[in-house]
């Protein structure tokens, strides 16, 4: 009875420590993480529409030096370790010009009001689209409907500004063929809601030197110059300006050198290029405060790291991937990486939830019960490709946690990909995606500073924040409360599982089947609980190997259980 009490005694102080070590760093977060700061940031930001190379995206990296001057981080000359906090530019010969829109209008010949205007339509202009001549074109425009054989029998398009209801993309290799001097498309993915949010456009590419301009038209424009059209003749005025340059892709990384194992570190990444507020301004503007932050409590000694923090803004995914695949070394003692995009919205207004994207579970393959993919859509996830570790239920936890503070709204869905994350997972890094959706304005021009919520970049920075510093300083009483956490988040989930199975079987699916779902769940948070054998930084024992083997045994004995109970 004695040793029984000792080991409950003994295991609930361990977690009122480990406890009191995230209390303590969200009372250092939530007190410092400045939401003006990271606000004001993303509103320089999102003013330009920022690709690799361009005035626009260099002015953001540069920008987010200052911060990091001003923060104490100083400009590498050696290596990144020479000081407590450095940071450096790399510079990269691009293989391509960059590409920059300048202006663009569009008027129907004999109307005041124009079309359509870059300055309220800033997505208007395809990336890598040329410029017209400086006096613009002026010709009819052909409406061909759907671009089928008959819609183009007998109409002679040389010289013509050809326009239809679908991509533009499509319509511009055979419209150069046919002599046509432009194009003029319009396509939106229905969460985007175009005929409720009547002047958005998407930002996307076309094929350099496709040897014709090619435009994009908000519904508003297109259901417009559709019915002048379809009363006679109609000629277009347009006028486009872009520009292309030489120049060098940058990237900006800062370091926080740890003090017992610095080769060992988390990395946070936020994409620079696109041209929205929330995707991904915002990213940048709460990675630069969170940055800040850090140099502010490492240099007044509230924070002793003692593995590295990492913060990268760059290209998405090739920066991420770059930084990983580089250096072997360094990759090696990558621990976690996670993943800034569309951190700050005014979720009232663009109705995108806040999401934790999970690493690869078994949910990204049986996706029922409370799991749900949003509409970005399910990633081709099989069993070979699931990545189990506590990382996805540790940061859950925390943002949990900060919801339940600040009355924020926190969920998660099953991994899909598309972000800086999935470069950490494909290199068995583990990483975790920050983000919002679904967001009626994503992508479009639409996507501006007043669908930023200061307070949501406030919640989101304090979340990671939390999460990294108290990784970066765990000792052996946070990896035993990390152990019991994930054994009780186990046991919740098996229970859930369990209960949707049962359902299933009744309803005439295949028990083996479902067992099957109830195995891999089992397993998937066995091994999870083994990941945390080297969460501490500096284990001195071995009690958390120890609780690792209880909890496992705990799992595998409720799935067990369940297995048998599904085969009655």
């Amino acid at each position: 009875m004695k040793k029984l009490l000792f080991i409950v005694l003994t295991a609930v102080t361990l977690n009122a420590t480990a406890q009191s070590q995230k209390e303590q760093y969200f009372k250092l977060t939530r007190t410092g993480f400045n939401e003006k700061n990271a606000f004001t940031t993303t509103a320089f930001v999102e003013q330009f529409f920022r690709l690799p190379g361009n005035k626009g995206f260099d002015a953001s990296i540069y920008r987010v030096e200052e911060i990091l001057k001003k923060a104490g981080y100083v400009l590498q000359s050696k290596d990144e370790f020479e000081a407590p906090l450095t940071y450096r530019i790399e510079k990269r010969k691009m293989k391509n010009d960059a590409w920059e829109p300048v202006d663009a209008n569009i008027s129907i010949v004999g109307e005041s009001m124009p079309l359509q205007s870059f300055k309220t339509n800033r997505n208007m202009i395809p990336i890598n689209c040329v410029s017209t001549p400086a006096e613009g074109v002026t010709a009819e425009v052909i409406f061909i409907n759907k671009a089928s054989k008959e819609d183009l029998a007998g109409k002679d398009l040389k010289g013509k500004i050809v326009f239809g209801e679908l991509p533009a993309q499509r319509l511009a290799s055979f419209a150069a063929k046919a002599g046509a001097v432009g194009v003029l498309g319009f396509t939106l993915p229905s969460y985007n809601q175009p005929t409720k949010h009547t002047t958005s456009i998407q930002f996307s590419a076309m094929q350099p030197n496709a040897g014709i301009w090619v435009l994009f038209l908000s519904y508003a424009s297109k259901e417009r110059l559709k019915e002048a059209c379809l009363k006679g003749k109609v000629e277009l005025k347009v006028n486009i300006t872009t520009k292309t340059y030489p120049a060098e892709e940058l990237t900006i990384v800062a370091n926080v050198r740890g003090s017992i194992k610095p080769q060992e570190r988390f990395v946070y990444s936020a994409h620079v290029q696109e041209p929205g507020a929330n995707d991904n301004a915002s990213g940048v503007g709460t990675l630069a405060e969170m940055a800040r932050l850090t140099a502010q409590l490492v240099k007044n000694g509230k924070l002793k790291p003692q593995r590295s923090l990492t913060f990268l803004w760059g290209d998405e995914i090739t920066s991420t991937r770059r930084y990983i695949v580089e250096d072997s070394t360094r990759a090696k003692g990558i621990l976690w990486g996670m993943s800034l995009d569309m951190v700050g919205e005014d979720t009232e207004k663009t109705g995108g939830t806040f999401l934790l994207e999970k690493m690869p579970d078994p949910s990204a393959i049986w996706t029922r019960g409370e799991d749900k993919h949003s509409e970005w859509g399910a990633g081709d996830v099989k069993e070979k490709d699931l990545f189990p570790h506590y990382f996805n239920d540790f940061v859950f936890d925390i943002c949990k946690a900060q919801g339940k503070f600040a009355n924020w709204t926190v969920k998660f869905n099953p991994f899909e990909g598309g972000s800086d994350h999935t470069p950490f997972l494909q290199n068995k890094i583990p990483g975790l995606l920050m983000w919002h959706f679904t967001d009626v304005f994503y992508h479009t021009d639409n996507d501006r500073i007043d669908k930023v919520s200061p307070k949501t970049m406030k919640n989101v920075g304090v979340s990671a924040l939390t999460a990294a510093y108290t990784l970066i300083t765990a000792d052996e009483n946070t990896a035993s409360a990390t152990v019991t956490q994930i054994k009780e988040d186990a046991l919740t989930r098996l229970k859930t599982e369990f209960e949707l199975s049962k359902k299933a079987i009744a309803e005439g699916k295949p028990a083996n089947d479902e067992k099957h779902i109830i195995e891999v769940w089992g397993k998937w948070y066995v091994d999870a609980l083994a990941t945390i054998g080297k969460l501490a930084v500096n284990p001195q024992t071995t009690r958390v190997g120890s609780s690792i083997k209880v909890a496992t045994l705990a799992i595998e004995k409720q799935t067990q259980a369940y297995l048998e109970q599904l085969g009655k």
